[in-house]
């Protein structure tokens, strides 16, 4: 039986040093990309394995790293930790995963798990505000999309994305709107509900002012359905004309009310949500969404985690107006929409 590569053998097959291959395995980011390809390519070659029990061993670290999500059947938080793990193989690194079901005992076992097990970081997407106040722990810690504790927050810039929804509506003529927020106990919840309110007010003091009414709900399809059908039972001169919902699952479920009740969207009813999950292009009609960059948000939260720097700011990433056909103008007023 042969031997098995070792790190030296990888040095030399690349023509580099031991110490540039140890930085390479290690995730480093200061490694310039010619001289990385050359390593992965000599591992890819010789089929070396590292021997991942005595690296943490020897650095009390693995090349692991932690992610936190509060729910993984949120199409969302799913789509983040899909980016989450292809940013951090990118850079060397596999992911562990856990669930912490909206549960704040469960999300801090989970980080203490995880710290049992040596991870070089972990990346928390919290369950609710304060959730680890007051935690401390050896190892770097990022907030993704909510925020965890007192460590750093990578987001979507949450209110100025609400905004372009509040801008789309009142552009298409809508002047009675309901609001369905997410969860008062998340930052995320909170950026979102404000800035559209916001910005609906500001009009308001510039032209025509609009009605607004503001249900607080959970981000799922069940609040968005129930929400919506007791705004929509109502009569038709005192039902919004439009709904925009703080998630893409409290829009649908306010779609499927406006189809259980037979009202037309966007003829009658305009809908949009936030987040851009994959089944806002296919529900039908396809929604008017924020876009959050899934992607883009993942690979800053990994880089910021291995760079482990000692920065405390939070990073925030504009989302962009996905325009579909579950708005269009409103029907009592007439609206010049061209250019």
């Amino acid at each position: 039986m042969s031997k098995m590569p070792t790190v030296k053998d990888v040095a030399e097959y690349a023509g580099v040093s031991v110490g540039t291959v140890s930085r390479v395995l290690s995730g480093e980011v200061a490694v310039k990309p010619l001289l990385r390809e050359k390593v992965n390519g000599a591992i890819s070659a010789l089929g070396y394995r590292p021997n991942v029990t005595a690296r943490a061993l020897r650095t009390s670290r693995t090349d692991v790293i932690g992610l936190i999500v509060p729910d993984i059947t949120n199409p969302f938080f799913a789509q983040l930790a899909a980016s989450v793990e292809r940013a951090a193989l990118e850079c060397g690194h596999s992911l562990m995963l856990a669930s912490s079901h909206d549960d704040r005992g469960a999300e801090r076992s989970h980080v203490s798990a995880f710290l049992d097990r040596s991870v070089r970081g972990i990346i928390v997407v919290a369950s609710s505000d304060s959730s680890g106040l007051h935690l401390e722990a050896p190892v770097p810690i990022i907030s993704l999309d909510r925020r965890f504790g007192t460590f750093p927050l990578v987001s979507t810039h949450h209110a100025r994305a609400a905004g372009l929804i509040a801008d789309h509506l009142y552009g298409l003529g809508h002047r009675r709107i309901a609001y369905i927020a997410g969860p008062p106990d998340t930052e995320a919840g909170r950026m979102r509900k404000g800035g559209f309110v916001n910005r609906i007010n500001g009009f308001g003091k510039i032209g025509e002012p609009v009605e607004l009414e503001i249900v607080d709900g959970k981000f799922d399809y069940e609040s968005g359905e129930r929400i919506a059908r007791d705004l929509l039972l109502r009569p038709p001169q005192d039902r919004p004309t439009a709904i925009a919902a703080a998630s893409d699952q409290q829009a649908i479920g306010a779609l499927r009310a406006a189809r259980d009740l037979k009202i037309d969207v966007p003829r009658k009813l305009s809908v949009t949500g936030f987040d851009d999950i994959s089944l806002a292009n296919l529900v039908v009609p396809r929604l008017t969404t924020i876009r959050q960059p899934a992607d883009k948000l993942a690979r800053r939260a990994v880089a910021l985690l291995l760079e482990e720097s000692s920065s405390t700011r939070d990073e925030m990433v504009d989302g962009s107006l996905i325009i579909r056909s579950s708005t269009g103008p409103c029907v009592r007023a007439k609206v010049n929409i061209a250019g």
